[in-house]
């Protein structure tokens, strides 16, 4: 499926890690295909209130704490840095497609990271 948000379309998820040799790419590549897929759902879904969008993103959340042992394996993790622009993107994601008052934490509350 083709992003059809533009905001979301245009946007680099995960860009500092990326930029950060402690983060491997083929790993953070995983995490941007999270970001991706949740946005798919969002598109596909659409929610039309913050509880059916949490759902969405909790998903997601859960599968950035199944990455997190990949992160080990390759010597990284997700750290204060990698949290807070996963945090930072899920936010994006939530204002992009019309969520402006979602609160972060709601957001990602499963996460284990």
């Amino acid at each position: 499926m083709t992003i059809t948000n533009e905001q979301v379309a245009g946007r680099a998820f995960l860009r500092p890690l990326y930029a950060d040799t402690y983060f491997p790419d083929h790993v953070v590549d995983k995490g941007r295909a999270i970001l991706l897929r949740l946005c798919e759902r969002i598109e596909t879904e659409q929610p039309s209130e913050l509880a059916a969008l949490y759902v969405l993103t909790q998903a997601a959340t859960e599968e950035f704490n199944l990455l997190e042992a990949e992160f080990e394996a390759a010597g990284s993790e997700i750290e204060t840095v990698a949290r807070e622009e996963i945090a930072e993107d899920f936010s994006f994601v939530a204002k992009a497609y019309g969520f402006a008052d979602a609160d972060v934490e709601e957001l990602i509350a499963t996460r284990d990271w």
